[in-house]
Formats: structure tokens, sequence, C-alpha cells
């Protein structure tokens, strides 16, 4: 399920969630090793044209990573002090290398990336809010594709 699909399912979450990632330029995304081992790098993200897009240098290690693996998971800058103003939000999904001239033409158009770049559309399969409500409750919402919206809350 792409960003659009999403945000078609969940309009009110996908808002807070592009808003999160807005408030910053650089997040942090998590790749698998060779070996499996967890690897986590800065990344800057796109919303556009119903996708999420990860742009990134030539042969970086998280571009190798996602080409042998493309599992990902994404966590929004959660700026500064202790506020994390709308939440911390994570994304998580597959990254598919995108290769088509037009597609990355496109992207380029609206961009402007260094070049060269590798470019990734994710295809997600999870989206998970966590924020304090009223001082009080820790509440935590998590979406999967073809499932409703799960909201949990603790004191």
């Amino acid at each position: 399920m792409n960003w659009a699909a999403f945000g078609s399912a969940e309009p009110d979450l996908a808002t807070t969630v592009e808003s999160r990632f807005g408030a910053y330029t650089h997040h942090v995304l998590a790749t698998l090793r060779k070996d499996g081992s967890p690897r986590t790098t800065g990344l800057e993200v796109r919303f556009l044209h119903g996708e999420l897009w990860l742009g990134m240098m030539p042969d970086s290690l998280k571009a190798l990573d996602l080409r042998r693996d493309p599992r990902f998971a994404l966590q929004a800058n959660p700026g500064e002090g202790q506020s994390l103003g709308g939440g911390d939000v994570r994304i998580a999904g597959l990254a598919i290398e995108v290769e088509d001239d037009g597609t990355k033409g496109a992207y380029v158009a609206e961009v402007e990336p260094p070049q060269p770049f590798h470019l990734f559309r994710t295809e997600l399969t999870e989206v998970v809010r966590t924020y304090v409500e009223d001082d009080t409750y820790l509440v935590v919402q998590v979406w999967k594709p073809g499932q409703p919206l799960r909201t949990l809350k603790r004191t």
C-alpha cells in the first residue's frame, strides 16, 4: 500500500504524520545489513504525488542495504527538547528502487537532488504515532494495511 492509499484509509493520521516529517529536514532510517544486524542513518524524505520517496547518494550503504533487503523503518526527527510536538511517528515498509527515467525525471524536477542518486518509493506495512494526551495518557495509534486503526491508551 502506497502513501496515497494510506492517506485515503486514514486521512487524519496521514496528515499528522506528514506534518511531523515536514517539521524537520533530517530523519532516521533503519535498514538491514548483510549479516541481518540493523543500520541507522540520517535521511531526507519527500511526500510527492501520493508516494513517500527515499532518495540516497549513489552506492550509499543504506541504498545497498535496501537493494539486498527492501525492509525499512523510518522515524521522524523528534526535534529539540522533550515536547515531541505532534507526537513520535514511525513508518515501516518495503523500499522499491525506481529506475524508470520518467519517474526519476519528475522527481528531479521537483526536488533537484544531487546527481546521480538512488530513488526508492515505499510500500507501507505499518504507521505508528505515539503521543501524550492531557498530560495523563500515553496514546499509541497503530495502522497496518487491511486493518482498522488501533488506538491504545495507557496511564
